[in-house]
């Protein structure tokens, strides 16, 4: 396994995707357990893009439960429905949110998280867990977001 991340620095978005998705492939693919992937890809995403907040919320008796992160405290338990990664694990279809402070019901575990997007990972019709990438920049998350961190949250299936 490599213990060095390698992209393009200053690359567009879809570059640096393209680059560490095989490297993220690559740093699972011969390690069972979930939580020690979870923190991988945790740590590379924000080595990667530098966001404010990457981590997971795992579905622990119906209840998203802080699991491995990078980035400042965060909260640590999150009910079904509630705030953005709730209503994603309810919903189980990804939300980009440009503005957090708009949405209804965001729960504010840092006041300097702007813009948010969850994916959720779901198994035999339950969510399982949430990815949660939180940015200090407003609307900072798009499709192009969307389409690589399904495909990262997908390797969890497997």
């Amino acid at each position: 396994m490599s213990e060095q991340l390698i992209f393009t620095q200053n690359a567009n978005r879809t570059q640096i995707y393209q680059e560490i998705l095989p490297q993220i492939q690559a740093v699972m693919a011969n390690e069972p357990d979930e939580i020690a992937n979870m923190a991988n890809v945790a740590a590379i995403l924000r080595e990667a893009f530098g966001f404010f907040w990457v981590g997971f919320y795992r579905n622990i008796e119906n209840e998203l439960v802080l699991g491995p992160f990078q980035g400042p405290l965060a909260c640590t338990r999150i009910k079904i429905g509630k705030g953005v990664c709730g209503t994603t694990a309810l919903k189980q279809a990804t939300i980009i949110v440009p503005d957090v402070h708009v949405f209804p019901g965001h729960i504010a575990c840092s006041s300097a998280s702007k813009s948010e997007i969850v994916v959720p990972c779901v198994k035999a019709g339950i969510t399982t867990f949430v990815l949660d990438v939180d940015s200090d920049s407003l609307a900072d998350f798009s499709e192009v977001d969307k389409v690589f961190l399904e495909q990262i949250v997908a390797l969890f299936k497997n």
